[in-house]
């Protein structure tokens, strides 16, 4: 059975990199708990689909996939990096949120290779996540055809097949993880999940590390949820996009202070009849040097927030 199992990975591994995708690197973070970090790249400024972070987690049974990256190239990169790993089945497919750079990936897990015997796996996300991708999924393939030109083809939308309202919890055999759906925060449709057995917490883009968090959604309920993730217990927090962290609270305090001060020098500009477009030029400059990509996400931010602050 070892040379079985040695024989449907290397298979698994061969057929990815004749689609076109090599493994990703990918690191162990805590026992069973699989992360490729993503680049600090900007959707404008040399993106290749490989900014975000993705992963999976291995149980005794079943493999869940937490995020899949921004092309099916990449999705299949994951894929082949997986099975480097096991040969279990992949059972679930997570969406953290709809944004492309998170979910392009998912058409590579929907193909399974036959030799390796396995139906598709569920595809997970928030209650809100199929009127999302309904309203911007064609919007997100034009862009992603003009972004990697040819590298975009088999990349598609893949709605969940499961949806989470609440608290979901599944089961991986020996290792349970606990699914939140959250009320509009970074989007309104952000999902984090729980691995209890290592501790490990996956936040998506509820938090950020060292890039600059992109807002698109509620400033105040993303705060709200950054309170209430400050209280889950983990040992290892894993953000959407940054570096894995040990210590949670310093990233979260990082990320409330740029989040709060954003929030209270727009609003102190739409206060004095400043011009949104002097005020991207000023909102949350204090910040600047403790973020990457600054000067692309902060004028995006104050685009979209100095609209919805202007009828508080």
């Amino acid at each position: 059975m070892r040379g079985l199992g040695y024989c449907l990975a290397l298979f698994g591994i061969v057929a990815a990199m004749r689609a076109g995708a090599a493994p990703l690197d990918v690191t162990q973070v805590a026992p069973g708990v699989y992360v490729h970090t993503g680049q600090h790249k900007d959707f404008e400024d040399g993106y290749d689909g490989d900014i975000a972070n993705i992963g999976f987690v291995v149980g005794s049974e079943a493999v869940a996939v937490i995020d899949t990256g921004g092309s099916y190239q990449v999705g299949m990169a994951l894929k082949a990096a997986l099975r480097r790993v096991t040969t279990l089945p992949v059972r679930y497919v997570i969406n953290t949120h709809g944004h492309p750079d998170h979910i392009f990936g998912n058409a590579a897990f929907m193909r399974p290779d036959p030799a390796e015997g396995h139906p598709p796996p569920r595809v997970i996300g928030h209650a809100m996540l199929p009127a999302a991708l309904r309203l911007r999924g064609d919007g997100y393939l034009r862009k992603l055809a003009l972004q990697l030109g040819a590298a975009a083809g088999k990349s598609a939308l893949v709605e969940p097949s499961d949806t989470v309202h609440g608290r979901l919890v599944l089961d991986l055999g020996e290792r349970k993880l606990e699914l939140q759906a959250w009320p509009k925060a970074h989007t309104n449709n952000d999902v984090t999940v729980f691995d209890a057995a290592t501790r490990t917490l996956w936040t998506g883009d509820l938090l950020f590390i060292e890039r600059t968090p992109s807002v698109d959604g509620d400033v105040p309920g993303w705060l709200s949820a950054m309170d209430a993730l400050g209280k889950v217990p983990a040992l290892v927090t894993i953000p959407g996009h940054g570096p894995v962290t040990r210590d949670k609270e310093q990233a979260l305090a990082a990320q409330r202070a740029y989040l709060t001060r954003l929030l209270q020098d727009v609003r102190a500009a739409v206060r004095h009849g400043t011009s949104m477009t002097d005020t991207m030029a000023t909102a949350a400059a204090s910040e600047r040097a403790r973020w990457r990509l600054f000067d692309f996400v902060n004028p995006r931010n104050v685009n979209l927030l100095y609209p919805v602050l202007e009828w508080e």
